[in-house]
């Protein structure tokens, strides 16, 4: 029954849930296991749906129970009946909105809307957030929803691809536009919470935002064109500065690529503040370099980096890494083939470079520029630091919302700005990149080597990124210098006390005590980035597959809900994720279900971008054959398309892992005393001027960071495009690298 009704088990595991397990979130965290040892039917604290129904007056939730017999009736008819499918459209819908019209129109208070309790008068009884019983249902009620679609005709029947689009679109719906709408919401209206439409518009026009005073009297513009000017320069130049690094590991017979690829990952594996602060040290007024010029040139020392060029070149340092992870797997799904027909028909390696590679790599340059914009306009920790004068709109948004104005309106308007021109920086990317085809790996194995850039572009390469990669060198090396010094930047006597302090050991009488006072940040930080990082990288690269192979109505929208949360700064995420789940229906505030979900759906967007770049790829015959040879949509994803999705895989578990890891903006809001990150920890002990063990905790996290990277690299494996090349094709590939 299982194999011809799709939605049984699903079905009987929702029963299961409403029958047997807590409705409501637990007391003592959404992991504790504590009901299944209290006994827990006979406990209103642990009961079920059905007990809560009839024990404790809660009878708005009996009528899920005739929701859940419903779709039962659809098994009267075959399949193909028309009645099959509305039977369980209609069940599945009606469940799903009873539950969630239920648990947002009741909360701990009573009636949440005031007509309700007019209407039918003052309950006696509230309900808390949703727990177990309440999401696997809800997992149930779609799942019917999406196999009766499916019967219907939706997505050509397919039940996998039907219900892969609902449940994206419900995750989308509940984290992203559901806690984005509370601080948003808030834009239009006043401190008493009244709408106020006047407010709004003076707000939104004010010269703080779009001021062009800047041109006159060589002040600074307003924020929303400072911040558009660095995102735009941003994106530029981390394109070309990862599309440089690119080419040298996949086009040129560099000897040390597997250091290059190293050296590339270290600036995201740092937290940004930690690349502010280096290079204040080393260019500030006072820094390293700055006073060596000083006294070698004579020059005065300045305060240059404060302000848009520090801003620029610690993101230039903090982003150029995912750019290269985006563009390194289109550079290497280039066909071989296309190259040699070029080369056949007489045209240079620079005329090959231009004609076929370049415009072939169009989809990665695309998105390598709007994540390197969007990671600009959202970037919060290097404006925060290295600032100066130059506001931006991440750290306006902050101060309005944290600082003495306390002013959320002005928070939601300048959010709303932002929103704005990352939306722009989306569809201008779409026009550009049209409805061309791009693909380049289809059916058959490619057995050339890939083609070496002429002399001209793979000097250009070497000089624009080998200087790169020595600049970041010197910038990790003090780093790691500022752990084993006693006070970075006076005293720079050699010690161990930072280490010490920050990751002691010792024996007890019961064990291994950690006593370093970093140890606990450390293990939490750690277990919930290794949770959050396979689920985000699994809903990214789903979202890309959605996107880019079939086809449904409203899949712009959709695409751009799939972004919504990338686009808005994590200060404003953490706030709207505590306006909206502090209370009922969903209780989530001061667990780690709350940071999980927070890195799931904020780093989401950059595997949905390197999963649609590399997608752009291939070639949809492959999926074709392989549902010709009977494989269904699910098999076809898992066996023929993700393996050849090895590098956006990659680019999508080590981004989720590390942003997990040094996230500041969000965390900050979202941190409990029992779930403290890495970040929020660094930051405390920054405010209390306690530096070297900061940094002492920042060095063991690029550490542990950069064993995760290669581990993941390891685990995840190369993709295989080309066949075993030849010894001749071998001394070919020899001899076109010498003489490049």
């Amino acid at each position: 029954m299982s194999v011809k009704h799709p939605f049984i088990p699903w079905l009987l595991v929702a029963w299961a849930a409403y029958l047997l397990l807590p409705w409501y979130v637990q007391e003592d965290g959404f992991w504790s296991m504590t009901w299944l040892l209290d006994g827990y039917l006979a406990e209103e604290d642990y009961a079920s749906a059905i007990v809560h129904g009839f024990s404790y007056d809660k009878a708005w939730l009996l009528p899920l129970g005739l929701c859940l017999i419903a779709p039962l009736l659809a098994l009267r008819y075959p399949k193909y009946n028309p009645a099959y499918g509305r039977t369980l459209i209609a069940s599945g819908a009606t469940g799903l909105g009873w539950l969630i019209l239920q648990g947002l129109a009741i909360g701990i208070s009573g009636w949440e809307i005031n007509s309700l309790e007019s209407l039918f008068g003052v309950l006696e009884t509230r309900q808390f957030g949703l727990g177990y019983g309440a999401l696997l249902t809800a997992v149930g009620f779609l799942v019917v929803l999406t196999t009766g679609l499916a019967a219907r005709g939706a997505m050509k029947g397919d039940v996998f691809v039907t219900s892969a689009i609902g449940g994206v679109i419900l995750l989308v719906l509940v984290f992203v536009f559901y806690p984005v709408s509370q601080i948003l919401f808030s834009a239009f209206q006043n401190e008493e919470g009244r709408w106020a439409l006047g407010g709004f518009y003076q707000s939104l026009t004010s010269d703080s935002i779009w001021g062009l005073s800047c041109l006159a009297d060589n002040r600074s513009c307003g924020v929303a064109w400072n911040s558009v000017f660095l995102a735009v320069l941003t994106g530029v130049s981390t394109t070309l500065l990862g599309l440089a690094f690119a080419l040298i590991v996949t086009r040129t017979g560099f000897r040390y690529k597997k250091s290059l690829r190293l050296l590339t990952i270290l600036p995201i594996v740092t937290p940004p503040f930690v690349i502010g602060l280096a290079l204040i040290l080393l260019f500030g007024r006072s820094g390293i370099a700055t006073q060596f010029f000083s006294d070698l040139l004579g020059i005065e020392a300045g305060r240059w980096l404060y302000g848009l060029p520090g801003i620029w070149l610690a993101q230039l340092l903090a982003f150029t890494p995912i750019a290269f992870m985006v563009l390194i797997g289109v550079v290497e799904g280039i066909s071989p083939s296309m190259e040699e027909a070029s080369q056949t028909l007489r045209g240079s390696r620079w005329q090959t470079f231009r004609h076929v590679s370049l415009p072939l790599m169009r989809p990665g340059l695309a998105n390598a520029f709007l994540i390197g914009f969007i990671e600009s306009m959202a970037d919060f920790g290097n404006p925060m630091v290295l600032g100066g004068n130059y506001d931006v709109l991440s750290t306006e948004i902050f101060f309005a919302i944290v600082g003495a104005q306390n002013d959320q309106s002005r928070a939601a308007v300048l959010a709303i700005v932002l929103l704005f021109f990352t939306l722009s920086a989306f569809f201008i990317q779409r026009m550009w990149l049209g409805k061309k085809s791009y693909t380049t790996v289809s059916g058959k194995a490619e057995s050339g080597a890939a083609m070496p850039v002429n002399k001209g572009l793979k000097w250009l390469s070497y000089g624009t990124a080998l200087p790169w990669a020595l600049f970041t060198i010197v910038i990790y090396g003090m780093v790691m210098f500022g752990g084993f010094v006693s006070s970075w930047g006076f005293d720079h006597s050699f010690t161990l006390q930072h280490y010490s302090d920050a990751f002691a050991l010792s024996w007890g009488e019961f064990g291994l005590v950690w006593e370093g006072q970093a140890w606990d940040s450390l293990w939490t930080t750690l277990s919930i980035s290794a949770i959050a990082a396979p689920l985000t990288a699994a809903v990214g690269l789903l979202t890309a597959y959605l996107l880019v192979r079939q086809n449904f109505a409203g899949k712009d929208v959709f695409e751009f809900g799939t972004m919504l949360s990338f686009a808005i700064p994590g200060t404003v995420i953490g706030v709207s994720y505590i306006l909206a789940f502090n209370v009922p229906p969903l209780e989530l505030t001061g667990t780690g279900v709350i940071l999980v979900i927070c890195f799931m759906f904020r780093n989401m967007p950059v595997g949905v971008r390197g999963g649609i770049a590399a997608m752009s790829q291939l070639d949809k015959s492959l999926d074709e054959a392989s549902l010709t040879l009977g494989a269904n949509s699910f098999t076809t994803l898992r066996k023929v398309i993700m393996p050849l999705l090895r590098p956006a895989m990659i680019a999508a578990l080590v981004y989720s892992f590390v942003r997990a890891i040094t996230s500041v903006s969000a965390v900050i809001f979202l941190v409990s005393a029992e779930h403290n990150m890495a970040t929020s920890f660094i930051i405390g002990l920054v405010e209390n001027g306690e530096y070297g063990i900061a940094i002492a905790y920042c060095s063991v996290l690029i550490i542990i960071m950069l064993a995760a990277v290669t581990g993941i690299q390891l685990v995840v494996g190369e993709r295989k495009l080309r066949s075993k090349s030849s010894a001749s094709d071998q001394n070919k590939k020899k001899l076109q690298e010498q003489f490049a």
